[in-house]
């Protein structure tokens, strides 16, 4: 089991930038791919950035050269910066920790609960 909590969601304003953190624990390791999903009311889970066993980056076309996601060897914290950020990024975001990684959610077999980012004009 892997527990995931995220923390560092706020309400901002459009062109604001944030910074979300997922803390890792329980049976972490290095050999994960760790992800951020988003979900706005109304709508789908979405695929924002995940970052492989191995280092290797990808991101959503919406948030491509905006946001960053990073972490740290051990893969028990994760972060995403988000920058230049507009109305439609507003959601819940999610960390997601999967063996395969990807960006179908279904790949992912833990979740945190989430933290509401909400833009604001």
């Amino acid at each position: 089991q892997v527990q995931l909590t995220e923390s560092g969601g706020g309400l901002v304003q459009a062109g604001d930038s944030l910074r979300l953190s997922c803390a890792a624990s329980g049976r972490t390791g290095s050999n994960y791919a760790m992800g951020w999903f988003r979900q706005a009311p109304g709508k789908e889970r979405e695929f924002v950035a995940v970052i492989s066993w191995d280092g290797v980056k990808i991101y959503a076309d919406s948030v491509k050269d905006r946001f960053t996601i990073s972490t740290d060897n051990a893969k028990v914290s994760l972060w995403l910066q988000m920058n230049s950020l507009k109305l439609e990024d507003t959601a819940v975001y999610y960390c997601a920790v999967s063996r395969t990684g990807g960006s179908d959610p279904g790949a992912y077999s833990f979740w945190g609960r989430g933290t509401q980012v909400t833009v604001s004009v």
